[in-house]
């Protein structure tokens, strides 16, 4: 008799051999919730920072979360630690560093100035972030692969945490432009619900071999963000949120030039 199974005698006396079902292991993946967790306390961290009116470190913080939000699953794709409490447990960070901390953030630092309408259009983008992760974890498996749909939450709170370190660090007070903080901050909400095309990155291999020139080109990547950390980052952010709306009226204009083509 093997480990897998044992004899034994059913209601009519016959011998049969009972398949013992191994047990499963309960438990979760150490490595890539490290990282998770990481981004949740650098989300956190963002709103204890904003409410102490240090808002640099609030908008550091929130770029923080969204690196270590990044590794997370690269890490989990590399070492095959993927899981489903994996993916829960990054949606709920997501929505505290990508959702709720960069509302609240610039809510304090320049949206309470304008009194019910700040605080409704923070609430606008909150929910707008809710809304982009459940239509994201519903339509993963049949999403179009490369693109998102609609701009993800943290390109999204790269956005408005740009334009607070970037206040902060040159002197700009909050009340200064409240106008332009609820705009950025509405528009950042409605193109994380709407069907706007973004390009996804994931077909990047990390596994692979890459040419030595692409090595020296990422050591420039980082010296050029170091230059400026809030104003490139900044414009990163609202350069990939702008592509958007031009990827997407690029592929229409394709599709209409190819069914006027197909209907001569």
């Amino acid at each position: 008799m093997n480990d897998q199974g044992r004899n034994c005698r059913n209601d009519e006396g016959i011998v049969t051999e009972e398949t013992q079902v191994p047990k499963r292991r309960r438990g979760i993946y150490l490595l890539p919730n490290l990282f998770t967790t990481a981004a949740l306390f650098a989300g956190f961290y963002a709103i204890v920072a904003a409410i102490g009116g240090r808002f640099e470190a609030a908008g550091i913080a929130i770029f923080v979360a969204q690196l270590m939000d990044g590794l997370d699953g690269r890490v989990a794709r590399l070492t095959n630690t993927q899981s489903d409490f994996g993916v829960e447990y990054d949606s709920l960070s997501d929505m505290v560093a990508f959702g709720i901390a960069p509302a609240l953030v610039v809510y304090v630092w320049s949206l309470s100035n304008l009194g019910k309408l700040g605080w409704l259009v923070a609430f606008v983008y909150t929910a707008a972030a809710a809304l982009r992760l459940a239509r994201f974890n519903t339509q993963a498996a049949s999403a179009e692969r490369g693109y998102f749909q609609g701009l993800p939450s943290p390109p999204a709170a790269a956005l408005i945490a740009g334009l607070v370190w970037l206040c902060s660090e040159n002197g700009i007070q909050g009340a200064d432009l409240p106008v332009f903080a609820l705009l950025l901050t509405l528009m950042a909400g409605l193109l994380m619900v709407s069907n706007v095309r973004y390009h996804s990155f994931k077909d990047l291999d990390f596994r692979g071999k890459v040419p030595f020139v692409s090595v020296l080109l990422l050591v420039l990547v980082f010296v050029f963000i170091s230059i400026e950390p809030p104003i490139i980052l900044f414009g990163m952010a609202a350069v990939y949120a702008v592509s958007g709306p031009v990827l997407t009226l690029i592929h229409l204009r394709k599709r209409r030039a190819e069914k006027k083509h197909a209907g001569k």
